[in-house]
């Protein structure tokens, strides 16, 4: 943790920011913040499903909604996109340019680098990580919370560590997340009390089983059978858990229920906002993600899981109301997502296709380095899909490292299924984009990922709905990550009570976010901290930022 480093934000010269006004007169700042996040909650699904709210997510839309925020990079991950939510700065800035990147110069044999570990430990590896924000370069808000009331409580809880750690920063007081059949938290620390009980609850569902969900009716017009390569029919599932399957529950509404229920357990012993002092409580909600990636975005369990995740929060803001908590709750997602191409097949998208194998990074470096007759120990290129980032091997010489470079560009810019490729030397040499987020280039959107330090030599965009998973296998049918809007645009929601609701569709951004909240708190926070903007919550009147 830089503890010292956030402890010196009280001596920089700050920039205040002055309360919004939610009703005649401006109230004093909440005594909670409660932001929210849904994991590949794509702006497409929430106007999809915005008509059948009727709970949590209805109270929400009666706000302040921002159908258009974008999570404006190319790189729309689990772990960059989290990183925008409460940091307000571009992936660029924060380090966080991937779920996963390499780094040629570790000693281990798995060159990777998980994006919450860290690797400095022994006992840390990508696929079994000690948990660490350490890559995140900037303080979040719970950070500066805390640094300006030392009482501030920032608190985290998810069903993903990485979510935990993007959203909370480097200075949780407490942090949970899944693994395995109950919540966890950071090595060396011991569960509080609440998480405990909670493990119990959740550990006695999975270990019974439960009977499947029932479909709403609108549900009906989903309710239709895909067949998905090697993982089968998909499109019909009701969630029915079977004893002892904790990635059966993992992957169902029941895990968003449970993330919510230690959510409400921690407020409770935790006393969160009812302090002398503002508290955070950021909730990342996964199971949509899960889902999507599972059986797709389209069929009737995603359809399911929208009701279930509405009643679930409903549930949740009803606690704290009865609590007479002062709370506001900002509400976005990470990413968006895109349909399993065997479907979209048989809608309006014919052209989805799944992506060429020979556009992995082990495979291009194979038929590179025999075109070129490069014998080296070891792969020729390193890189964790078949998009992203690519690395070339430090084993190279300087010579053979440019016509290596210069190889597998022009191979991947030949690829039909390739929209760009682009060099390190190429972003570097680009200014850090600005404007309109809507109208970004390709290469704009890879600047904002990119990261001199840890992106690859070479940054690869596929083109539009072109799925990076070869052949649908059982639990992995459709992903994310690509630059194309249906991964960039997400839902965008402020709501406090009394709040003077209005829609404004013009484009903002997540890293607009922070510094929203932060005018909302009053909490001093140094000048040209954050890429976004604050924000104006009472419907045009210009009181937020003032």
């Amino acid at each position: 943790m830089r503890l010292a480093r956030i402890a010196t934000l009280a001596s920089f010269a700050f920039a205040l920011c002055a309360a919004p006004a939610f009703a005649d007169e401006a109230p004093a700042p909440p005594k909670l913040i409660v932001a929210v996040s849904i994991d590949q909650f794509s702006a497409d699904l929430f106007a999809q499903y915005r008509q059948r709210y009727t709970g949590g997510m209805a109270r929400l839309t009666t706000g302040a909604v921002f159908p258009s925020a974008f999570q404006s990079h190319a790189a729309t991950e689990t772990c960059p996109g989290h990183s925008t939510l409460l940091t307000g700065v571009h992936p660029a800035r924060s380090g966080i340019i991937a779920n996963n990147w390499f780094d040629l110069s570790l000693t281990r044999a798995d060159k990777r680098v998980y994006c919450a570990e860290d690797e400095n430990d022994p006992a840390s590896t990508p696929r079994d990580p000690v948990v660490s924000a350490r890559h995140l370069k900037v303080p979040t808000l719970g950070e500066y919370m805390k640094a300006a009331w030392p009482l501030s409580r920032n608190v985290a809880v998810s069903a993903k560590d990485r979510a935990v750690v993007m959203m909370g920063g480097h200075r949780i007081d407490e942090a949970y997340w899944y693994k395995s059949g109950a919540f966890v938290t950071f090595k060396g620390t011991a569960l509080s009390a609440a998480a405990e009980a909670e493990n119990k609850a959740m550990g006695a569902v999975i270990a019974k089983g439960a009977k499947p969900f029932a479909a709403p009716a609108w549900c009906a017009p989903r309710d239709v059978a895909v067949a998905a390569g090697k993982a089968g029919d998909v499109g019909q599932g009701r969630f029915a858990l079977t004893p002892k399957d904790d990635t059966g529950f993992r992957v169902s509404p029941r895990m968003d229920a449970a993330t919510l229920d230690l959510a409400g357990r921690l407020v409770d012993s935790l006393k969160l906002g009812k302090g002398q002092v503002p508290d955070i409580l950021s909730v990342s909600l996964s199971a949509t993600d899960y889902i999507g990636h599972s059986v797709g975005t389209e069929g009737v369990e995603m359809c399911v899981q929208m009701a279930e995740l509405d009643r679930n929060l409903g549930l949740f803001f009803n606690k704290l109301d009865k609590a007479g908590i002062d709370y506001a709750v900002v509400l976005s997602a990470d990413h968006g997502g895109l349909d399993l191409p065997e479907r979209l097949d048989q809608q309006a998208l014919p052209r989805a296709v799944r992506v060429d194998p020979a556009l992995a990074p082990a495979a291009l470096g194979k038929e590179i380095a025999a075109s070129l007759k490069l014998t080296i120990d070891g792969p020729l290129l390193y890189g964790d899909a078949p998009f992203g980032d690519y690395y070339l091997s430090k084993k190279l010489t300087e010579q053979q490292r440019g016509l290596a470079l210069d190889a597998v560009i022009a191979r991947l810019r030949a690829h039909p299924q390739v929209a760009a490729a682009y060099g390190a030397g190429e972003l570097s040499a680009s200014p850090l984009p600005t404007g309109n987020p809507q109208d970004w280039t390709l290469r704009e959107r890879a600047r904002a990922s990119f990261d001199p330090l840890r992106s690859g030599d070479v940054v690869v965009l596929l083109d539009r709905a072109v799925v990076p998973i070869p052949e649908a296998a059982k639990g992995y049918t459709a992903t994310h990550g690509s630059a194309w809007d249906y991964d960039r645009r997400v839902p965008l929601m402020f709501w406090r009570k009394g709040i003077k609701g209005f829609e404004q569709p013009a484009p903002v951004e997540t890293v607009d976010i922070a510094p929203t909240l932060a005018a909302l708190l009053h909490v001093p926070v140094p000048a040209g901290s954050f890429d976004g903007r604050c924000l104006d919550l009472d419907g045009g009147a210009g009181n937020t930022c003032k």
